[in-house]
C-alpha cells in the first residue's frame, strides 16, 4: 500500500504566470493565478504548479557538474509539428540534432529541460 499519492509537480521560476501560460499552450488546460503560486489544471485532471523563486537560476543541460534537477517527458504524435510549435512559444532547443531518435530535448522559457517524445 502506498503511503502517499502525487499531488502536483511544482516548477520554480522567475515568472509563474508566464511559465504557466507557456505550458497551457503546450498541454492545454486552465491557468489559476494565486500570486506567487500559479496552478495549471490540465484537461485530464492532472496539474502542474509554478512558484515564484527570487534569484532563480535555471539548470544547465547537459552539464555533468550541474544537476538538471528534473525534466518533463511530453508525448506527442508528431515530433516535427510539436517542435515547430514549442519553438514558436519560446522553447529553446538543447539536444535536437539527431533526428533518428524518438525524443528531442528543449528548455522552457525559464530554462527547465523537457523532452518531446514520440515513444
Amino acid at each position: 500500500m502506498a503511503l502517499a499519492k502525487l499531488g502536483v509537480v511544482v516548477l520554480d521560476c522567475p515568472d509563474p504566470n508566464a511559465l504557466a501560460a507557456f505550458y497551457a499552450e503546450v498541454l492545454g488546460g486552465t491557468v489559476e493565478d494565486q500570486g506567487e503560486w500559479v496552478d495549471l489544471k490540465l484537461p485530464d485532471g492532472q496539474a502542474l504548479a509554478f512558484q515564484a523563486a527570487p534569484g532563480y537560476v535555471p539548470p544547465n543541460w547537459p552539464a555533468p557538474e550541474h544537476s538538471q534537477q528534473f525534466h518533463l517527458d511530453l508525448d506527442v504524435p508528431d515530433l516535427d509539428a510539436a517542435e515547430k510549435e514549442v519553438l514558436a512559444l519560446g522553447a529553446k532547443p538543447l539536444d535536437t540534432e539527431d533526428r533518428t531518435r524518438t525524443f528531442r530535448v528543449y528548455a522552457d522559457p525559464a530554462g527547465h529541460p523537457f523532452c518531446l517524445c514520440a515513444c
